[in-house]
């Protein structure tokens, strides 16, 4: 049997690709090459893979009604997650894991232009 759509969860979903595609729009205007976009592994996701120069850059798209509302809803959790994910991304793309990485953030508001917060964590987290 299927269940019904969650029109919230739905709209949800809808908002974040919109603010995905956004921020992928603001990384290729900046000279960045996308790697990957909703790379998965079981447990977590990257928003985007990037690559400028020498750095592979594992960005987190959040996307609130304010940009300091979106910059709070990055858990410590998710920093993990995400570290996790980068790990096993670089060890199946041994061509990006010669260089730096880093870990970033794009917030995302109605209204506003994306804000884009590069080095936002460390993998030690």
């Amino acid at each position: 049997m299927r269940r019904e759509a969650d029109p919230k969860r739905s709209a949800a979903w809808g908002r974040g690709r919109i603010a995905e595609t956004a921020a992928l729009v603001l990384l290729v205007a900046k000279g960045y090459r996308i790697l990957a976009r909703r790379w998965r592994m079981p447990g977590a996701e990257i928003d985007i893979v990037a690559r400028r120069g020498g750095t592979v850059v594992f960005v987190e798209v959040k996307a609130r009604g304010s940009l300091d509302l979106a910059e709070l809803a990055l858990t410590a959790a998710q920093r993990r997650r995400i570290t996790r994910a980068a790990e096993a991304f670089l060890a199946r793309h041994p061509r990006h894991a010669g260089g730096d990485r880093r870990y970033d953030l794009i917030l995302v508001s109605h209204g506003g232009w994306p804000r884009h917060i590069q080095g936002a964590f460390d993998a030690d987290v």
